[in-house]
């Protein structure tokens, strides 16, 4: 007797060919070339009128084989003032409504609009010099334009001198002051001028508008003059701590504080791509020395219900520390600070700008994701804040010992979901600042790149992804790599192709979903149908269960992968099929055993591919 299973018909699929994008990936090389900077930087604070005097100096080393004819600098706070491009944009995608909400940020919305001229933002340049030429200027809102009188030859090093005037703006985003809801005094990031980045694809003079940073790696010396009852703490090493006091001094060593109303605080940062700082009178200052060269800060402001919020961030600091090592690469700094400030979490070198005591985790992630990477925010946003996420939701998991995809990633799957099955979702590709939704680009760079990561350990093995993440440590820290670069260390560790991947999930919208169709006996085995429903093609795992409680893993490679993920699981025996080729609809398998003794097949029970309709990924039979 033979006995059949059959689901209800599926919908008719129609395949589409993947059209060429016109987004491409750079070409990757470990050793590309890229620019240096050395800044030296002397701020004269005024905490009375929240505005500071500056001088900078910037040696510029061109590594390029380019001669450079003009720079570009970013002044980032010109962003808070009236109808600049910020103001604009914000109040226009306030007027998208999503679930009855504006799609503004709501930290930003129309403030800038109404900000007074004591409250607005700007960095004024006084004079710039290159070699001690005066140098002439343009200002277009956030970006400074050089056009030099002298070129900039390849392998050789300029000195600029810039003296800059700058006026903080009341706290908006990112950076500013007095914030009613930390009530911390000044969060000073992109406070100076800032060269920006030229690399392979030439100059990114990209104008403020809302998203996040790309700078060149280098060296930063910077003295700040302020009211002597301010604490500060940033990015960088403290360089006269028995001048400062304030808990940064040896234990037991004597502080002086020389005479006069202000304090000069003397950082140095070695190899970072940005510098970050914060003050306020009333700040903690507690440390946590969790091994010989390293040290982490805490700076907060004493709330009740927030007090052990904050102290336990050094201690569950400590664990994580040697697991995130393990897995991501070692820090390789001296000191790392959680500083109360900002308007949620903001990621710089060496410290993190944190609202309140949560979140504090994926910030720290990101010395990995982009303080020691160093990618393009902008052009690769899931790049920074999708492999972020992902670190620290692992992270996360190791420390509540639940490492299971279906626990440690369900909130970001839950919110690809969402995405997949939304009008706002873009290509990954799409750049930043042009999503046309904010929903849609949260939801894409910090969710679906993360479900990219997952998935990833889905298609080459969990064990295999570990091994890739150490490798592209190794190979692309402090180097800028972008995804093709991430792609072909993937490639290279895993030995399969995955060029598929990055063009399906990346490059377009398409979604994943496969369902089991039927099931029927034959001479005695079990013949299995399953069905490719959705647009992205992937390898299946088929796990099935049998009445006796033996277990079986069918893995059907994808024929694009020209290769096999190894065993992960060694205690459950897996059958290895002719791989699926996409343009297949469906796919047959057999198996040997009855169909009355399978008691459960299920599609991915690991749950980490991104299907959209798990509805049709399991049966549970009732013999």
């Amino acid at each position: 007797m033979h006995y059949c299973y059959f689901r209800k018909p599926f919908r008719s699929i129609i395949f589409t060919l993947i059209l060429q994008s016109f987004t491409s990936f750079g070409f990757s090389q470990p050793d590309r070339w890229q620019q240096h900077v050395k800044y030296v930087m002397d701020i004269d604070m005024n905490v009375v009128t929240n505005k500071f005097t500056a001088k900078q100096q910037l040696d510029y080393t061109n590594h390029s084989p380019d001669t450079l004819r003009k720079v570009f600098y970013h002044l980032y706070w010109n962003a808070f003032q009236p109808n600049s491009m910020m103001d604009n944009r914000s109040r226009e995608l306030g007027k998208i409504m999503i679930n009855d909400q504006p799609d503004w940020d709501l930290r930003v919305q129309d403030r800038i609009q109404h900000l007074n001229p004591d409250e607005i933002g700007y960095q004024k340049i006084l004079s710039l010099k290159m070699n001690g030429v005066i140098q002439p200027l343009q200002v277009e809102e956030t970006i400074l334009e050089v056009n030099l009188t002298k070129p900039i030859l390849p392998n050789s090093t300029v000195h600029f001198e810039m003296e800059f005037e700058a006026q903080v703006p009341l706290q908006i985003r990112r950076s500013g002051r007095d914030n009613p809801d930390t009530k911390v005094r000044y969060s000073m990031s992109q406070w100076y001028p800032k060269i920006c980045e030229y690399d392979y694809e030439g100059w990114h003079a990209t104008p403020y508008i809302g998203r996040e940073f790309y700078g060149v790696w280098g060296d930063f010396d910077v003295n700040i003059h302020i009211d002597k009852s301010y604490i500060l703490g940033g990015t960088g090493y403290l360089q006269n701590p028995e001048q400062i006091g304030y808990g940064y001094e040896m234990k037991g060593s004597k502080v002086t504080r020389p005479a006069g109303e202000k304090l000069n605080w003397h950082f140095f940062a070695p190899n970072v791509h940005d510098f970050v700082w914060a003050a306020d009178p009333e700040f903690i200052h507690v440390t946590k020395k969790i091994r010989n060269d390293l040290t982490l800060h805490l700076l907060y402001k004493k709330t009740n219900e927030q007090e052990k919020k904050w102290l336990n961030i050094l201690d569950v600091a400590e664990k994580a520390l040697p697991y995130m090592e393990q897995t991501y690469g070692a820090y390789p700094y001296k000191q790392y600070s959680f500083i109360h400030g900002g308007d949620g979490g903001m990621e710089y070198p060496m410290a993190t700008l944190l609202k309140d005591a949560g979140g504090w985790m994926h910030e720290w992630m990101h010395s990995w994701y982009q303080g020691m990477m160093g990618t393009n925010e902008l052009k690769y946003p899931w790049m920074d804040e999708g492999f972020t996420q992902y670190a620290a939701a692992r992270n996360w998991g190791f420390l509540n010992k639940d490492t299971s995809a279906d626990q440690t990633f369900k909130r970001e799957y839950n919110n690809y979901f969402y995405l997949a099955k939304s009008s706002f979702q873009e290509p990954m590709t799409t750049y930043a600042d042009y999503f046309s939704t904010n929903i849609g680009y949260s939801l894409t760079s910090y969710y679906k790149g993360t479900v990219f990561m997952v998935q990833l350990g889905y298609i080459v093995g969990d064990q295999v992804l570990n091994k890739i993440l150490l490798e592209y440590y190794r190979e692309w820290r402090f180097k800028h790599p972008n995804a093709d670069d991430f792609f072909r260390v993937a490639e290279k560790v895993s030995n399969l192709q995955l060029d598929w991947y990055k063009d399906f999930w990346i490059k377009s919208i398409k979604k994943v979903d496969y369902g089991i169709d039927s099931l029927w006996e034959v001479n005695g085995k079990t013949r299995v149908r399953l069905r490719m429903l959705g647009q992205v093609p992937m390898p299946i795992d088929v796990f099935l269960q049998y009445k006796d409680g033996s277990k079986e893993l069918a893995y059907i490679p994808l024929y694009s992968m020209f290769g096999i993920k190894p065993v992960e699981d060694t205690k459950i025996p897996r059958l290895v099929f002719e791989p699926w080729k996409w343009t297949s609809p469906s796919y047959e398998f057999e198996v040997n055993h009855r169909l009355t003794d399978l008691r459960l097949i299920e599609i991915d029970a690991s749950h980490r591919m991104a299907d959209v309709n798990r509805n049709n990924n399991k049966l549970e039979l009732k013999w």
